[in-house]
């Protein structure tokens, strides 16, 4: 018998019958087996339910990477450690949309070949990078002391077991030489370089980055591997690589992670202008791997949100970044978001205006949608997660109807692409 039921029975013991009390403990005892019947029924039911589809639905995984949800339902996606804030003000972007399918992008040069393309279930064009091939940019900006560098990475692996070919990215000074000169695609450290080693692995095996910074062919920096946490996970999926040059300060993001954050990294004798990428040689087919490069785009200075709300009454920014002609908030606007957010909240009495803004590209009447929907979905982020009063803020789109840059050049439409923060 339970013993719990027991120790009830012998408590009412002094007060009963002989008779009650046999009355009491066989009533006790039909009462425990039909509970414990009753337990059993029902697992074997869920069992069979099971076997049958008939149980309940599996709850869908989390991924935090997953920018297609709406973002009024689910969060940004990316860790609020996500500090990186891109350049107020575009030098350079490339998102191939004006290159032809299957050529390098103009004004590119590489070693090897390389070509337009697009991804089945990405949007927009992409480049197709192959190994043993390095690659300089259509790039002729020089960049200044304080800039960001943003791009989007696709490694497509089918694992075979063996090593995986190593990744490099970086930035360098030509000097007097054109940016795209073939001499600086075999030496690229003539003048000034820094370059970042991915070396990916695959379960047991780990991932590492590397930093490496030279001065006129010699060694100026090295940095410790830094291991890369599950970064096979992010395998046939977009990864979104962020860089921060201060000076000779260099911060690196890959996805949510914060890589480095190096003081002394970068060497500011020349000026940076110019953006290359390397593909290494492995023992994998062309056919088994696949490297593609998208939406990059180079910005200089970091903006002070703060001041341009709140004494300058208006914050423009091209840091909060959408699907292509969708509402869907990327991950990487974390940052620039969360900025926002801190403004209001150590400012409870201010009210804002958001406004969507688009390039010429489409319909007018679908722009204007489109810009009102996004700027609705930002509100949305600031208050499912970040807790801002809905009714501070106001949302609005203008469509195409008020650039601020010439729409003929990809650089003039990605800074058409806005979102603007008017103080009420």
């Amino acid at each position: 018998m339970n013993k719990h039921l027991l120790i009830a029975a012998l408590f009412l013991l002094p007060l009963m019958t002989q008779s009650q009390i046999g009355n009491v403990l066989n009533r006790a005892k039909a009462k425990v087996n039909q509970r414990v019947n009753n337990k059993i029924d029902k697992g074997i039911d869920e069992a069979l339910d099971e076997v049958e589809g008939k149980g309940k639905p599996k709850p869908a995984a989390n991924n935090t990477t997953d920018a297609t949800a709406p973002s009024s339902k689910k969060k940004v996606g990316y860790a609020s450690s996500f500090d990186f804030i891109p350049g107020e003000k575009l030098l350079y972007t490339e998102d191939f949309s004006q290159d032809v399918i299957g050529e390098l992008p103009l004004n590119w040069n590489t070693t090897g070949k390389g070509e337009v393309v697009t991804v089945d279930g990405l949007s927009g064009k992409w480049t197709k990078m192959y190994q043993n091939s390095f690659y300089l940019t259509g790039n002729k900006t020089e960049f200044p002391k304080n800039f960001t560098v943003e791009f989007d990475l696709l490694l497509a692996f089918n694992y075979k077991s063996y090593t995986l070919p190593l990744v490099t990215f970086g930035m360098l000074a030509s000097s007097d030489l054109a940016t795209t000169e073939n001499e600086l695609m075999t030496n690229y450290s003539k003048y000034q370089s820094t370059e970042v080693m991915l070396r990916p692995g695959y379960k047991s095996t780990p991932s590492y980055a590397t930093v490496k910074s030279f001065i006129e062919r010699k060694d100026y920096y090295k940095s410790a591997d830094q291991e890369l946490n599950s970064f096979d996970d992010n395998y046939n999926k977009v990864i979104h690589i962020a860089m921060q040059m201060q000076e000779s300060r260099l911060r690196i993001w890959i996805n949510s992670e914060k890589v480095f954050d190096i003081p002394k990294a970068l060497v500011t004798q020349y000026m940076f202008n110019q953006l290359f990428f390397k593909i290494h040689n492995s023992g994998y087919k062309e056919s088994e791997i696949g490297f593609y490069l998208g939406n990059i785009k180079v910005a200089t200075g970091i903006p002070d949100t703060r001041h341009k709300l709140m004494e300058e009454g208006k914050f423009s920014t091209t840091g909060i970044l959408f699907n292509v002609n969708e509402a869907t908030l990327q991950p990487a606007s974390y940052g620039v978001i969360r900025e926002i957010a801190a403004v209001l909240k150590a400012n409870p009495s201010v009210r804002i205006s958001i406004t969507g803004h688009t390039d010429s590209d489409g319909a007018d009447a679908a722009n204007l949608s489109l810009s009102q929907k996004r700027a609705a979905t930002v509100k949305d982020v600031l208050v499912n997660e970040f807790a801002i009063d809905a009714a501070r803020m106001e949302t609005d789109g203008k469509g195409e109807s008020k650039p601020v840059a010439d729409n003929k050049t990809k650089e003039g439409k990605a800074a058409n692409r806005r979102v603007e923060f008017v103080k009420l």
